[in-house]
């Protein structure tokens, strides 16, 4: 099945269904399995350090919005288009980090009517910190491999993600 003497539990998964499903590519389940796998792994991961933080998923992704938009500034129906929310889900979550104090609302200086939403230092100074700590975690799983694995690892999943990006065009 693999040539490393060490196997993980999906080898040891596709060792088992091997004969009762022979028309499987056992190499390409092996791909995909491993994929998931550590793709739940490290959403675990950054949902651990934001409960951490003491912040929702969500709630870290309007933070992020806000700290790469200029001036720190978008309108609260920017944000929920941007995180296929309601207006009303986005109000309350942006209710929770003004509580808070991590964003704040202002007056939108072209129309009276409108809000806009800043982050704050505070909200700035925690998102960075969330982004550290998860970043720190990470990196100690990408030092199973060596950097030249690693841009090998890169290279062959931008290859996968392109041919999805093009399947996905062509829909």
């Amino acid at each position: 099945m693999t040539e490393t003497a060490e196997q993980d539990h999906i080898d040891r998964w596709l060792e088992e269904i091997r004969d009762q499903l022979p028309r499987l590519d056992l190499r390409v389940e092996g791909i995909v399995d491993r994929v998931g796998g550590i793709n739940r792994r490290i959403k675990r991961m950054l949902d651990e350090t934001l409960d951490e933080h003491n912040l929702s998923s969500g709630e870290w992704h309007a933070l992020g919005r806000l700290s790469r938009s200029p001036g720190g500034r978008r309108t609260a129906g920017d944000l929920a288009k941007k995180a296929e929310l309601s207006s009303a889900a986005m109000t309350n979550r942006l209710d929770r980090l003004e509580e808070a104090g991590l964003v704040k609302r202002i007056p939108d200086e072209h129309d009276r009517r409108a809000v806009q939403i800043e982050i704050t230092d505070s909200g700035r100074e925690l998102y960075e910190r969330t982004v550290d700590a998860q970043a720190a975690k990470e990196a100690i799983i990408a030092e199973a491999l060596s950097v030249e694995q690693q841009d090998e690892l890169n290279a062959l999943l931008r290859r996968l993600m392109l041919a999805f990006e093009r399947r996905e065009a062509e829909s």
